[in-house]
């Protein structure tokens, strides 16, 4: 008799089913990489959880056998729940009990325990697991400073532990928030302590941005601070806006109750299921929007997981999408967006695709990067597409995007065979681009209007080991950042010279 491991969906008890069968061949052309992700903070882990939700039902989609295959051991370990202890790890052969590669942590339990008592409590144990009762209390101080001094050994010793679980660490991920205390001051504590413990392994970060109408009043204070730990120690970081993941669902929800010919919506979708559930998402739309960014940081992964006739390893981003230390955030698009919430709708032309990636409405982050500078551009395309599909349509868009004169040809694509599931494809576009300098604007804006007046200052003060000093550094760090793009932006027009190139004697 076949047995079955059931990998049961945190959000509307969705399932799917890994089968238990003999070994097969692990199939050859994509490269043996793994991760360790760490969430952190309220909105960090419950990111997290929509994310590891999404993983476990592609790879139940994708292996329906339940071999543990290069693919899903990038994100979970099989471990033999029969040995005592951590467990025997099992690297090859049938599935017996995925572990997560994974490390959570939040200074207020909730979150996390509401994870472990839920469908995802047997992904996770408590040797993955950092807690506090008191929490930052929206303060980046109280995170950065207190908690990070107290937990720092116990969070240092998970996180060898989770390395010396991979047979070859690739990167780091963090998720966090930039508004809060624990997300922005915690999680921009570990990157330093991640930088001096893990010199070599990149550290890629997904930084959620407070809107202006965020309800946390010290969130400028938090998110400048944050700022500048992301520009000092981050390699890779992926900003992403509030305000657009809410424009997001808002458009979905216009495409569901438009009535249009072929649109429907699955039974239990996570952002639109019924009239009762759109009701309640506009009261609280945060499962949809944290779908949203676990959709991409899944779609930013897939290459390394599957099979495809142009695959790209997340190095390989920081490599050729990052020409200056400090200029490394990118502006990520997804389309269709439809994938995010379980819609059918009827299949787009390909070359739409392509379009809809470099469209203000499928950014996730307020930006325009069509009229902004590009300095690198990647396109990472899954399911049925062929290379010269994507070559064609880079040459298509080519004319209308500005790129700097001496990065003309600054792409990286990836090809990747497994499409999400339900679909017949889909593109992450990540730009670095110029156009992020303005949210990085407004927040100084906000910031300055709080710091003149000194409000609320005095919360952090009084912390041991923060000075008012550390506020003027922050400042001048996210203003340093804000001169280095307005330079680039200042070379826009300026006409591509024909270089000469190198003569070779003969």
């Amino acid at each position: 008799m076949t047995q079955s491991v059931v990998v049961q969906g945190e959000l509307q008890g969705r399932v799917g089913t890994l089968s238990l069968a003999a070994d097969r061949p692990v199939p050859n052309g994509y490269s043996f990489s793994l991760l360790s992700l760490i969430a952190v903070g309220q909105c960090g882990n419950q990111i997290g959880c929509c994310f590891w939700d999404l993983a476990l039902r592609e790879h139940a989609a994708v292996n329906q056998k339940g071999i543990y295959d290069e693919a899903i051991s990038s994100f979970f370990r099989n471990v033999d729940t029969r040995v005592v202890g951590d467990g025997g790890s099992i690297s090859k052969g049938k599935i017996c009990s995925l572990k997560a590669r994974a490390v959570l942590i939040d200074m207020e339990e909730g979150v996390v325990n509401e994870i472990l008592q839920g469908p995802l409590r047997d992904v996770f144990d408590n040797k993955q697991l950092i807690t506090d009762i008191s929490g930052s209390g929206n303060n980046w101080a109280v995170g950065h400073k207190v908690f990070g001094s107290l937990y720092q050994e116990q969070i240092l010793e998970k996180l060898r532990k989770s390395a010396e679980h991979c047979d070859c660490l690739q990167c780091f991920f963090i998720i966090h928030s930039m508004g809060g205390g624990t997300g922005s001051g915690l999680g921009t504590f570990l990157l330093k302590v991640l930088e001096d413990e893990f010199p070599e392994v990149y550290r890629f970060v997904t930084s959620v941005y407070p809107s202006g109408e965020d309800d946390v009043i010290t969130s400028p204070y938090n998110s400048i601070l944050a700022m500048k730990e992301l520009n000092e120690h981050a390699d890779c970081v992926l900003p992403i806006d509030n305000q657009s993941l809410f424009d997001i669902i808002s458009k979905i929800d216009l495409m569901v109750n438009s009535g249009k010919l072929g649109t429907t919506v699955k039974p239990k979708s996570l952002v639109t299921s019924s009239a009762e559930a759109l009701k309640k998402q506009h009261q609280k739309p945060f499962d949809g929007m944290n779908n949203i960014v676990a959709n991409l940081l899944l779609n930013l992964t897939s290459s390394a997981r599957f099979e495809g006739s142009l695959n790209m390893d997340l190095n390989e981003i920081s490599m050729n999408l990052v020409p200056f230390p400090q200029l490394h955030y990118l502006v990520s698009s997804l389309t269709p967006l439809y994938t995010l919430a379980d819609v059918n709708i009827p299949t787009r032309r390909l070359d739409q695709m392509f379009s809809d990636a470099f469209s203000k409405d499928h950014q996730l982050i307020r930006a325009d990067p069509k009229h902004s500078l590009y300095l690198a551009c990647a396109l990472m395309v899954r399911g049925n597409v062929q290379v010269s599909d994507l070559r064609r349509n880079i040459e298509r868009l080519k004319p209308s995007l500005q790129f700097i004169s001496w990065n003309q040809e600054g792409w990286k694509t990836s090809l990747c065979s497994v499409p999400p599931v339900g679909h017949s494809h889909s593109l992450l576009a990540l730009a670095n681009n110029t156009c992020v300098k303005p949210t990085f604007m407004e927040l100084r804006e906000r910031f300055m209007r709080l710091y003149k007046k000194k409000a609320h200052l005095h919360h952090y003060l009084q912390i041991e080991g923060m000075e008012e000093s550390c506020f003027a550094e922050a400042v001048s760090s996210v203003s340093g950042l804000i001169e280095e793009y307005k330079q680039l932006d200042a070379t826009l027009g300026t006409p591509v010279e024909d270089l000469p190139r190198l003569s070779v004697a003969v």
